[in-house]
Formats: structure tokens, C-alpha cells, sequence
């Protein structure tokens, strides 16, 4: 019995003071971005509910839906009201293919280590890319 205790390999709680010095892999940064994308989906939801609501009540609520991406709404800056729609169509994208993800590998019971990765890598350069297509067109680029 202590010659298994002493074959094991130390394992340890990380210290505060280590954190910045974890590496965390690809599927830990995707699984962690999927729950903070779900948190901002759930927060924003008030927000996405009245924007679809002022653009399909008529013609005049679908023209101050417009110019609220343009002037504003109140107090708020127009850039930053097209900010906030970037970070829900991010967390939109990303928590859509991080899910995509997920039911691939419960399908294929795809669960190594290197599909892990490669699927981690893949989900994110598709939610990043397409984040960035989207708000280009968001931002008016083309």
C-alpha cells in the first residue's frame, strides 16, 4: 500500500498565485467560453426580447429600431448599443457551436484527447471567424 502512495504522481491544489502561470487546454478555454456566452445570452435577454419587439411592431418602431444603431438610445451611444449586439452575436455564435460540439462528441462518443483539442480549435476559430463577419456587417464594412 505505501509503495502505490509513493509511485503516484503529487498532485496539488493550484495557489491564487499560480493562476496566471496555468496553461488551460483548448477544450477547458472553450468549455469555460460556452458558460460565460450562456451567462450573456441569459442577461441580455430583456435586450434581445425589446429589440425584437420594437423592429416587427410597425413601419415607425422598425425606424427607431434603425436609428438606435445609428443615434442611440437615450443616453447610450449608438457605437455602443452596436457593441453590446456584437458581444450577443458572439455569444450567440459560440455558445451555438460550442453546443454543435458537445452533441457531435456525445454522438461519436468522441471523447480522446486529441479529438478533444482539435474539435476545441475548430469550434473556436468558426466562432471567432464568423463573429467577425457578422460584425463587420454590423459596423457597415460592407
Amino acid at each position: 500500500m505505501a509503495d502505490t502512495l509513493k509511485q503516484r504522481p503529487e498532485f496539488r491544489n493550484i495557489h491564487v498565485t499560480e493562476i496566471r502561470n496555468y496553461r488551460l487546454p483548448p477544450a477547458g478555454i472553450v468549455s469555460i467560453l460556452h458558460r460565460v456566452s450562456g451567462a450573456i445570452l441569459f442577461l441580455l435577454l430583456p435586450f434581445v426580447v425589446w429589440l425584437f419587439d420594437v423592429s416587427v411592431t410597425s413601419e415607425v418602431s422598425y425606424e427607431s429600431f434603425r436609428s438606435a444603431f445609428v443615434a442611440g438610445i437615450g443616453f447610450v451611444p449608438g457605437w455602443f448599443v452596436k457593441l453590446v449586439c456584437l458581444g450577443l452575436i458572439w455569444g450567440y455564435v459560440h455558445h451555438f457551436t460550442a453546443g454543435v460540439r458537445h452533441l457531435w462528441m456525445d454522438a461519436t462518443h468522441s471523447v480522446t484527447k486529441e479529438q478533444g483539442r482539435s474539435s476545441a480549435i475548430v469550434t473556436l476559430v468558426i466562432s471567432l471567424g464568423l463573429t467577425v463577419l457578422l460584425g463587420a456587417k454590423l459596423f457597415g464594412l460592407y
